[in-house]
């Protein structure tokens, strides 16, 4: 039993020893830094190539969406290499390290299975292109210009000024509205008019507004259709096609103002739905108006 302590405390004294200690230590630190420069140096050559990559693109003629994802994959290259180099450096075996994964990839994609699945859906949004950086879209009731896309999200700038961070994986798997990815956009104005106003009347007011514009093309040529009949008023819409669809937001609230300006000077009837009360015969209403300690005369009410 002594020896055995004995042993034991030789080993300790040896594992522990100062000398061994120390340069083991200042190994270790050395390896350290010598991985955090390696790592340092893979950084800068990005920030370099990335600026040479950026003119040789652009010379290229190579579009804004497609400038982006090379060079996010590029980002992603680069400095993974980078770090297996910076870990070999420090000394670790990173031909251990990647069979490792091979035995918690399960694991690992288990839990990180959000981030993969938005992995993936971001590479399909760059293969599909359902839109480009720069379009106006809207997703799931939000609406605004997409300024990024990257890898894990879409971001998305609405327009009063908010940056939408919506997962890649959303994106694919819901419906994308885009108002940009066609030359021309149609402006949809309903209104309502009375049963008994002409409706070519207020087919010739409505399109004078927009035959003349510049803002709205002659090809195809806008039109008044009527989409319903209801029991107190005929809806009407105008369609007219936009020359430039990216200004659809002010251009429809400027054209909604007109219409209403050019229906309510001509004097055209615009019903809304109401309920009236009436007497039957005529016979004024008779309404009584009490109060503790006292009981007015009723008052006859207007028909």
């Amino acid at each position: 039993m002594q020896r055995f302590i004995s042993g034991v405390l030789d080993r300790l004294r040896d594992e522990f020893d100062p000398e061994l200690l120390g340069a083991s230590i200042a190994s270790f630190l050395a390896d350290l830094v010598v991985g955090l420069l390696v790592l340092a140096a893979f950084y800068l050559l990005w920030r370099v190539l990335d600026r040479g990559l950026r003119l040789v693109l652009r010379r290229s003629n190579v579009d804004a969406t497609s400038e982006s994802f090379l060079k996010t994959v590029f980002k992603f290259l680069l400095l993974t290499f980078g770090v297996v180099q910076a870990l070999a450096a420090v000394g670790i075996d990173t031909g251990a390290v990647i069979a490792s994964l091979g035995i918690a990839g399960l694991t690992v994609g288990f839990a990180a299975r959000d981030a993969l699945s938005n992995l993936i859906s971001g590479l399909l949004i760059f293969w599909d292109r359902p839109f480009v950086i720069g379009d106006l879209v809207e997703v799931e009731d939000s609406y605004g210009r997409v300024d990024t896309i990257t890898l894990r999200s879409t971001r998305v700038v609405t327009v009063d000024g908010r940056m939408l961070a919506v997962p890649n994986s959303v994106i694919i798997n819901t419906t994308v509205a885009s108002y940009t990815n066609f030359p021309h956009l149609r402006l949809d104005i309903p209104v309502t008019i009375g049963v008994n106003e002409p409706i070519e009347r207020a087919r010739s007011l409505l399109l004078g507004l927009v035959q003349e514009d510049p803002a709205f093309l002659d090809e195809p040529p806008p039109r008044v259709v009527v989409t319903a009949l209801n029991d107190y008023n005929v809806e009407v819409e105008l369609q007219a096609w936009l020359r430039d669809e990216r200004a659809h937001k002010a251009e429809r609230f400027r054209l909604r103002e007109r219409v209403y300006k050019v229906l309510t000077e001509a004097g055209v009837d615009m019903p809304f739905e109401t309920i009236q009360l009436a007497p039957l015969g005529g016979t004024p209403l008779a309404v009584q108006i009490e109060s503790e300690g006292e009981r007015p005369a009723s008052d006859a009410a207007y028909p």
